[in-house]
């Protein structure tokens, strides 16, 4: 090396330039949230299904084993995760019912996390599973769209792929009703974001990039070659972890990509799901699945990878939750949060392997099932039990309403999950002063939801709708 070289390198070295392995600037931003798939349902979580390139993902960045949705079921996790809110503050109670114009969705003045990052210079892209509101098409409607709420570009469906994974047909994009799109699902949306990448995207614009996985909800499409795999099972459960396999190879195409165009070093990526399984055995031996605030129901995969800034794998036993991902981006972007009551906790520290505390316990109301309310400090978890007996309906209903508003909890369990994953011993009586606590941080908090809880008009009756029991779940 020439003297003159040496001169650069050390001038370049004393105004703080970085290797890649440092990068400072604004990071790529990349969610990428699976449907419906369990906490065991990944190769790296004990899953059967060959899910090589989620595995690596975690192997190389962190991996946490006790990752929570927002809700145990689609739309108020999805509400959950976009605004850093438990989705009752924001008034997603439950799924929103496809073919109608049902009026539960997430408002306008919700914040979202496309919002924000828009704001900080991000260019923002969807693709996939939208369902907190009703998509439209050029007709009448008064729920704001993703391009009204962040979003610079928008392919997705506002509920499930239509009439399966293979060949959907309810696809909408940027406000326009789209053909029959050859292919499965989860390649469709991940061929959109590579068009968009190279097509859309300047390549100095730092991204966030929403991917909403259709998979591994019903009704399941899978490639027969990937389900051939899995001769050895019966055919549900073959073509099951077919689905589980082909969402990995779409995720893993979307990074190869990004690795291809330079970009994967800088970015954060975020994989989860948006709740537990329907399946029984993909929740492993977790109590509940979808639906229920047992474990089963809410705890879920839960990945993150940013090779510029994590250089050591780990795992993490340290309970997070998708209502964190807001304010961990906020502060990431250098954006402020937003001037509403937020849930989450910013994972910055945690992620940079620095001293971590949660703000406040993590807490699931969810009305349709039997406990209603969850919550969790530590890995101490109290559930919380009201008397209800309304038979729940497929549509959030005005007598549903009426029951959100003036639920009261009279009987509690509490776990520890740490030595009791399948919550199967009740450990309230044997720890007073806990389970003491804990009530009055769940009644408190609880009160504190259905204050700010908006209440829809126009509901349809309960008498109106198909009913069933309010279930309850049994290991």
């Amino acid at each position: 090396m020439m003297k003159w070289q040496y001169v650069l390198y050390g001038f370049l070295w004393l105004a703080g330039c970085t290797t890649p392995k440092e990068d400072k600037s604004p990071p790529n931003i990349l969610i990428m949230l699976a449907d419906d798939l369990g906490y065991a349902d990944l190769h790296s979580y004990g899953g059967v299904a060959h899910t090589p390139h989620l595995d690596k993902l975690a192997a190389e960045g962190l991996k946490f084993n006790y990752c929570y949705a927002p809700a145990p079921n689609c739309s108020p996790s999805r509400v959950g995760l976009l605004t850093g809110r438990i989705p009752a503050r924001a008034g997603m109670y439950s799924y929103r019912p496809g073919g109608g114009h049902h009026p539960m969705h997430l408002q306008d003045d919700e914040v979202t996390i496309a919002e924000i990052l828009k704001k900080q210079g991000y260019a923002t892209a969807h693709f996939g599973k939208w369902h907190v509101s009703e998509l439209s098409t050029g007709e009448d409607t008064q729920q704001p769209q993703p391009l009204e709420q962040g979003f610079d570009y928008s392919l997705g469906t506002e509920n499930n792929a239509i009439p399966s994974h293979l060949n959907p047909t309810n696809f909408v994009r940027n406000g326009e009703a789209l053909d029959t799109v050859a292919g499965y699902s989860c390649q469709i949306v991940v061929d959109e974001a590579m068009h968009w990448l190279e097509n859309y995207h300047q390549s100095r614009q730092p991204f966030f990039i929403y991917i909403a996985f259709h998979e591994v909800h019903t009704k399941i499409a899978s490639p027969p070659e990937m389900g051939a795999k899995y001769a050895e099972y019966d055919q549900a459960d073959a073509e099951y972890f077919a689905n589980v396999e082909n969402m990995d190879h779409a995720a893993g195409r979307l990074l190869e990509k990004l690795q291809a165009m330079g970009m994967y070093e800088n970015t954060l990526v975020f994989f989860a799901s948006d709740n537990g399984p329907y399946r029984d055995g993909s929740q492993g031996s977790l109590r509940g699945k979808k639906s229920w605030v047992y474990d089963g129901g809410i705890r879920v995969p839960g990945i993150i990878s940013w090779p510029a800034h994590i250089q050591e794998s780990r795992i993490i036993d340290t309970p997070i939750s998708l209502v964190d991902i807001l304010p961990t981006l906020c502060e990431v972007s250098g954006a402020s949060l937003p001037d509403k009551k937020i849930d989450g906790t910013s994972l910055l520290p945690l992620v940079h392997d620095q001293p971590w505390e949660r703000k406040e316990p993590l807490l699931w109301f969810f009305y349709r099932t039997h406990p209603e309310v969850a919550l969790l400090q530590d890995h101490y978890m109290l559930m919380g039990k009201a008397q209800d007996t309304i038979p729940r309906t497929h549509a959030f209903t005005s007598d549903d309403m009426d029951f959100v508003k003036n639920i009261q909890l009279i009987d509690f369990e509490l776990y520890n999950l740490e030595n009791d994953g399948a919550q199967t011993h009740d450990i309230g009586t044997s720890h007073p002063e806990k389970l003491r606590l804990l009530k009055t941080q769940m009644i408190q908090k609880l009160e504190d939801i259905k204050e700010e809880a908006p209440v829809w008009e126009n509901l349809p009756k309960t008498a109106e709708s198909s009913t069933q029991e309010k279930t309850a779940w049994s290991p």
